[in-house]
């Protein structure tokens, strides 16, 4: 009887054991499906020929153009933003990458005007693409880790789309 009941709590322990280790599994899973439907360019597609480089970005689920690259030595999210006149950087993400704020300066957004701080990029990286001395701005007012990649730093580009590619060139 002693032994039986050890049997049935040993059982039932070993079934918990194996939902909590499925649970798991499927949360780790999902976490990095959803994960690759925000930015499908973590691993970006990069080349480099004699008189340019290039970089190949996919558009995400929402739509848009979202990439890893770096500011400074630092990884980032980019959100690629044509509209943006800057590279707009939430005011968390700059602490991060100790960045120095400069004067206050006001902006339009699409939410209105709102003021901003300026700040200078030593170098902004998207795969082999890499620029220096970029402007931007530090955004008090923005959530999140993304950063906006405004035309401070796209102007200097070549850019075309190709369906649900966008294919940028540095000559």
């Amino acid at each position: 009887m002693n032994d039986n009941n050890f049997q049935k709590r040993l059982g039932r322990v070993m079934t918990v054991l194996g939902w909590i280790i499925v649970l798991v599994i499927l949360s780790v899973y999902f976490a990095r499906y959803l994960d690759q439907q925000n930015n499908p360019n973590k691993d970006l597609s990069s080349m480099q020929r004699d008189d340019y480089k290039q970089v190949q970005l996919q558009r995400n689920r929402y739509g848009h153009y979202v990439a890893s690259g770096m500011i400074n030595s630092s990884e980032v999210v980019f959100i690629l933003d044509t509209g943006a006149t800057d590279i707009s950087i939430p005011e968390k993400v700059a602490q991060k990458l100790r960045l120095k704020a400069g004067i206050k300066i006001p902006v339009q957004t699409a939410n209105g005007q709102i003021d901003v701080y300026a700040t200078t990029l030593d170098r902004v990286s998207l795969g082999e693409i890499e620029l220096h001395n970029i402007s931007a701005n530090i955004n008090p007012y923005m959530q999140g880790e993304e950063v906006l990649l405004g035309m401070s730093f796209l102007k200097h580009l070549d850019f075309s789309q190709q369906g649900d590619q966008l294919l940028i060139r540095q000559y």
